[in-house]
């Protein structure tokens, strides 16, 4: 009788994780063409402009999957506090002309040479990582307020304070909630993470109404229809492209709204043409698509064989999924508007290439798990 072999586990790949990273990678690079042809002929000559970047990025990011996969996730525990101060450095060079590139009134990418990204992605990996490796080191004391609960605010106002200064609240909103998720799962008190609550809350709307353009934001989102070709225009035409879409779409490339009437369809709003071109039907496919990677995600968390992997797969899939809610809550007209992207569907360098990393370093702890 013949014996079953298996494979050695540091050469098999999590499918339940690659096909559904790969499927939405795969339908992002189609659905940036169709929403950006137009806006790339007219503003580089080429309609194939940002297509040919997205793949660039996307090999970059497929090349990073596969060597986290293969890097042993406990050694990144050497790099929690290197890239918290990593962070800080690069949030700071924003602010100094020769590096900070700004757009639509932020200041949120970072060059250096020919190369630029935004520093707040990488603060967002970084915290994750100082998160997992400081809460799994204290889970002794973790009760302790002045170990468990001040060390890592402290390190959040450092951050936090210096993504407001681009301007980037939705950024912040997102550290901040992953943050609070990652200790409370922790371990750390409940009564210390809601009394935190009480400082925060009048700050946060403070800070909403402190600047002309964030008070209309939240006026418009309360009722867009009040001011259609102002702070509103860009949720109206996002909700036309829904209604649009109907049940099985236009059909791709048959979209109207990514043709100069959506603000930024190739980024911020890739959801609402994927809504418009592929209909409702696309929307349960995409999000179907993420609903397998969160749980995939949260079960490699829960089967980790140390505490470190664990919150490292908790904080890795708790920003994905933060992103994702906030980024299509905005397009549906449920939140109000923010710059965020799309995980693996929008068109951006930083974000693809960062996530795509970070799904290999959650397979590299799930591998872990059967060794």
């Amino acid at each position: 009788m013949a014996h079953r072999t298996n494979r050695p586990s540091s050469i098999q790949y999590d499918l339940r994780l690659l096909i559904p990273v790969i499927s939405l990678v795969g339908i992002g690079i189609i659905m940036i063409y169709s929403s950006s042809s137009a806006i790339a002929l007219k503003k580089f000559g080429s309609d194939y402009y940002f297509i040919k970047k997205q793949v660039t990025f996307a090999l970059s990011g497929m090349m990073l999957l596969l060597i986290f996969r293969h890097f042993p996730y406990r050694l990144f525990h050497k790099f929690a506090y290197p890239f918290i101060i990593l962070s800080c450095i690069f949030l700071t060079l924003l602010h100094l002309p020769d590096f900070g590139l700004t757009a639509g009134g932020a200041t949120r990418w970072l060059r250096l040479g020919t190369f630029s990204f935004q520093p707040a992605e990488f603060a967002r990996f970084a915290m994750v990582l100082y998160l997992a490796y400081s809460l799994s080191k204290k889970q002794d004391n973790i009760k302790d307020p002045l170990i468990g609960f001040l060390p890592h605010v402290i390190i959040l106002s450092l951050l936090s304070l210096l993504i407001l200064s681009q301007p980037d609240f939705g950024s912040a909103a997102i550290l901040a909630a992953l943050t609070w998720i990652m200790m409370f799962i922790g371990g750390v008190r409940l009564k210390h993470l809601l009394l935190s609550l009480l400082p925060i809350l009048p700050l946060v709307l403070m800070f909403m109404i402190s600047a002309e353009y964030r008070l209309r934001r939240l006026l418009t989102f309360m009722n867009p229809w009040e001011y259609p070709a102002e702070e509103g225009y860009q949720i109206i035409h996002s909700l036309m492209a829904f209604g649009t879409g109907g049940l099985f779409g236009t059909g791709i490339g048959k979209g109207y709204q990514k043709l100069f009437y959506l603000p930024e369809p190739h980024t911020d709003f890739i959801f609402s043409v994927i809504g418009e071109e592929l209909g409702l039907i696309g929307v349960l496919i995409i999000l179907a698509l993420y609903m397998v990677i969160l749980w995939r995600g949260i079960d490699i968390a829960k089967h980790s064989k140390d505490k470190f992997g664990c919150f490292m797969a908790v904080g890795i899939t708790t920003a994905m999924g933060l992103q994702v809610c906030i980024n299509m809550g905005v397009a549906l007209g449920l939140l109000p508007t923010k710059g965020l992207t799309l995980p693996f569907l929008s068109y951006g360098g930083t974000s693809l290439v960062l996530n795509m990393a970070c799904i290999g370093i959650l397979m590299n702890i799930g591998a872990s798990q059967s060794k």
